[in-house]
């Protein structure tokens, strides 16, 4: 599984949240590290992802959302 990073985005666009006002409630001095974990330069940790979920209102059973299945169609197949 692969971190959703276009759904995070959108939900922080969605919640009306800019990267410094998201960077900020994260708890960071500067919009740089959020930006850098948003546009997948830097990869997004379990526990970040978390806090940025509860950020845009969703509770931890509702992480799931921000997660993208990448198992090859090929295999996919193989396995049912």
């Amino acid at each position: 599984m692969n971190v959703n990073l276009k759904r995070l985005k959108a939900e922080r666009i969605a919640n009306g949240l800019t990267q410094d006002e998201m960077s900020s409630r994260m708890g960071w001095k500067s919009r740089t590290p959020y930006a850098k974990r948003e546009l997948g330069l830097v990869p997004i940790g379990a526990d970040e992802l978390a806090k940025a979920a509860e950020i845009l209102g969703y509770d931890t059973n509702s992480v799931g959302i921000f997660f993208t299945l990448n198992v090859l169609d090929k295999e996919r197949k193989q396995l049912a």
